[in-house]
Formats: structure tokens, C-alpha cells, sequence
């Protein structure tokens, strides 16, 4: 499958519970990519993972798999798209990160999404919000059934042969500032601001105690293989003690 289908199709990533949508970002002057994670619930209804832009294509696919229930907002840098999938799917309810709320005060939002799961899937996804940060926030999620965890920002993982890895502001920043280019490492916001390292060791530990066998991220290649070993050198700084 080529770059230009991943960013015009959902594409199933484990048969019949996850699909995924990869879509381009601007941020800071670079030119870098983003995804969208759908996933379903056991009763058929899905749940839409950091939104993506939506338009009357994307909505037929969504609505080919099932009704569109749920809309996510998991971090402090993964909102923008909310209110155009509320649009498109109105009786969604949606769910947001803490925090979301003072970055868009004009958003309309059913609940805040916490170390609790909601009572609507508490059998079938874990979530821990992440503490211990001075600049981002998010909250993981596990679903259960497919064993995937579903990050945004607390692991990217961008190189050689990552697609729309080719901007060079963020190969230079990548490789020469943060020496996170073909290495799985959270984000820079959060490597400049662990405020509290015991807070994020406990909430990273917590989320080191699922099941997981794979690893969506928002931005880079999805962690297939050694999922949990990956995601431990990756935080080898929050959880040294």
C-alpha cells in the first residue's frame, strides 16, 4: 500500500476491532503526520481516537464499519478535529483530555477522560492519564481485546523509513537535538518537561502492567514486535529513579 492510500482510506490494522487513517500536520514549520485510530466496541459501535480531518468519503467509510459513537480527544495536541466530527456524526458523544478545555474553551464536551475507564467500556478498554508533565498530557488507552495499546505523543517513533518522514526541519531536530530519529522516544514536550518523576514513573508503570502486544502511535510507525521491552528503553528517563 503506498503513502498516498494511507492518507485516503482507513486501513485495517487488526481484522474486525482497529482501523487506521494517516493524515498530514503542520506544526512548528514542519511538515509531519498524524493518525487517526477507530476502534470497536464489542457491540458494534466505534470509537474515533484523535480525529483526523473529515469529509463526506471518510464519513461513508466510518459509517460502513458501524455507527460512529464516540469521539476521542486523548491529548493536549490532539483536538483540532473534534468539532468537524461532531458535525458529522451528531449523535456521538464525545470525551476529551484534561486540559483540552482551557486550549478550546468553545468546545462542546461530554466528559473528561481520567484514570477511570468510562462506564460504557470498562470491560473492554483500560485508560491511565498521565501525570508527572509540565507541558502536554494525555491518556492512554488499552483495548483489551485486540491487546493494543493506543498512544498519541508519549512514544513517537519517525525514521529512514517512515512515511512523510521527509521533511528536513524534522530530521534536523530529530536527529541532531532530541537524537530521537530511528528511535522510539516521547515527544519533545514531554522530554522537556517532566515536572514530576515519580507521578509519570507510577502512571508509565500502570500502563507497563497491561496485556499490550502492539503499540498504535499518533505520529510514526506503529511498535508490532518486542511492543513492551520498546516502550520500557523508551522511557528509561521517567522511570529511572
Amino acid at each position: 500500500m503506498t503513502e498516498s492510500d494511507l492518507e485516503s482510506a482507513l486501513v485495517p490494522y487488526v481484522a474486525g476491532h482497529i482501523w487506521l487513517k494517516r493524515y498530514p500536520v503542520r506544526f512548528a514549520a514542519m511538515d509531519i503526520s498524524a493518525r487517526l485510530t477507530l476502534l470497536r466496541l464489542r457491540d458494534g459501535s466505534l470509537v474515533a481516537h484523535s480525529p483526523c480531518p473529515v469529509d463526506a468519503t471518510l464519513k461513508a467509510e466510518v459509517e460502513a464499519i458501524g455507527p460512529l459513537q464516540h469521539i476521542v480527544a486523548p491529548g493536549t495536541y490532539h483536538y483540532i478535529h473534534v468539532a468537524a466530527w461532531q458535525a458529522a456524526f451528531p449523535q456521538a458523544t464525545t470525551w476529551i483530555c484534561p486540559g483540552v478545555e482551557r486550549k478550546l474553551p468553545d468546545l462542546r464536551f461530554d466528559w473528561l477522560l481520567g484514570d477511570r475507564s468510562s462506564p460504557v467500556w470498562k470491560d473492554e478498554i483500560d485508560q491511565v492519564l498521565v501525570r508527572g508533565t509540565r507541558f502536554i498530557v494525555e491518556v492512554a488507552l488499552f483495548h483489551r481485546a485486540s491487546r493494543t495499546l493506543v498512544l498519541t505523543d508519549l512514544v513517537e517513533n519517525i525514521g529512514d523509513g517512515t512515511p512523510g518522514g521527509s521533511d528536513r526541519l524534522l530530521r534536523f531536530w530529530w536527529k541532531a537535538v532530541f537524537r530521537m530519529w530511528n528511535r522510539a522516544r516521547p515527544a519533545p514536550e514531554y522530554q522537556m518537561g517532566w515536572s514530576d518523576k515519580g507521578a509519570a514513573r507510577a502512571s508509565l508503570e500502570r500502563i507497563l502492567a497491561w496485556d499490550f502486544e502492539r503499540v498504535v502511535l499518533a505520529h510514526g510507525d506503529c511498535i508490532d514486535t518486542d511492543a513492551k521491552a520498546r516502550l520500557r528503553e523508551a522511557w528509561a528517563n521517567p522511570l529511572s529513579r
